[in-house]
């Protein structure tokens, strides 16, 4: 029988892929916000609530045990992902970039596979081909097909790419603790905002739905996201919560159509489908490799 605390925390990880489908509607939802204004306001208050658990649970201390490059490299990974996240929401549709911004699993699986004592199989041969069709049938010649929106897909590509070298690169960097995510995002708060000041122009909310939008950012998917994942995939099964990330496209999509956001298509669905059954196959080759390693 499993054990019963790492079946808990392994449901506390998945509770992150829940937060991370509901990232597009809340950044749609955020407009016209401008996206370093956005991640300088998001982390803000993801690392406010990251202050308020080490306070509650006398975990301050544990933040001496990473060395400063861990905090360097993770506050590099969360402010690039998300700054490149939120333009390409900004200038794109956001079902269509949200799902180019989902091919980070499909990457880190193939990242992987190019390190030291590992390897390429077909199965990631033919999971890439799958993703990769995928995001061809958003930016190819599909009906709805906008050129203008080109410079928000490329964002969207360059968003995968930076969160799945960051996360195999990070496996290189050794253990560091959960605490250490409070910095990240109030070093990500702190970055963002000379960053914003220099190169945009500030606009505030309008209205109380759009604050709502940035809080539930905030709170949810750039906040308390990152600090149950990582208790998830340290505690957990961290097999397990990488195949339910797999849906998290799935579920970005689903969630924007029902809200009106994106219309459905049988385009859309096909390259939902597509990109997350191509990461699919290519964890199911990773872990069957493993499985038949002496």
């Amino acid at each position: 029988m499993d054990n019963p605390a790492r079946t808990r925390a392994t449901l506390i990880g998945f509770t992150a892929v829940l937060l991370w489908a509901l990232l597009a509607l809340f950044t749609v939802g955020s407009a016209p916000v401008p996206p370093l204004q956005l991640n300088a306001m998001c982390f803000a208050i993801g690392g406010a609530l990251g202050v308020a658990w080490l306070i509650a649970t006398g975990g301050a201390h544990r933040l001496r045990q990473a060395p400063l490059r861990v905090y360097l490299f993770g506050t590099a990974g969360l402010f690039g992902y998300h700054a490149l996240y939120f333009a390409a929401l900004r200038l794109a549709p956001p079902a269509e970039a949200g799902l180019i911004a989902y091919l980070w699993p499909l990457l880190i699986v193939l990242f992987s596979g190019l390190l030291p004592g590992e390897r390429l199989g077909a199965g990631h041969l033919v999971g890439a081909f799958a993703g990769f069709l995928g995001a061809a049938l958003i930016v190819g010649a599909g009906a709805g097909f906008d050129s203008a929106a080109l410079p928000g897909y490329a964002l969207a590509l360059a968003c995968a790419l930076t969160w799945s070298g960051y996360s195999v690169i990070s496996r290189r960097l050794g253990e560091m603790p959960t605490e250490s995510v409070v910095v990240f995002c109030l070093a990500t708060a702190v970055l963002s905002l000379p960053l914003h000041l220099a190169f945009e122009t500030t606009v505030w909310p309008a209205d109380a739905l759009t604050w709502a939008a940035i809080l539930g950012l905030g709170l949810g998917p750039v906040g308390l996201a990152f600090y149950v994942w990582d208790h998830g995939v340290k505690r957990g099964d961290i097999q397990l919560l990488g195949v339910a990330s797999y849906a998290a496209p799935l579920l970005s999509t689903l969630i924007l159509v029902l809200a009106g956001i994106a219309p459905p298509s049988w385009r859309l669905a096909g390259a939902a489908l597509l990109i997350t059954g191509g990461a699919a196959l290519a964890a199911r080759a990773s872990f069957r490799a493993k499985d038949q390693s002496p």
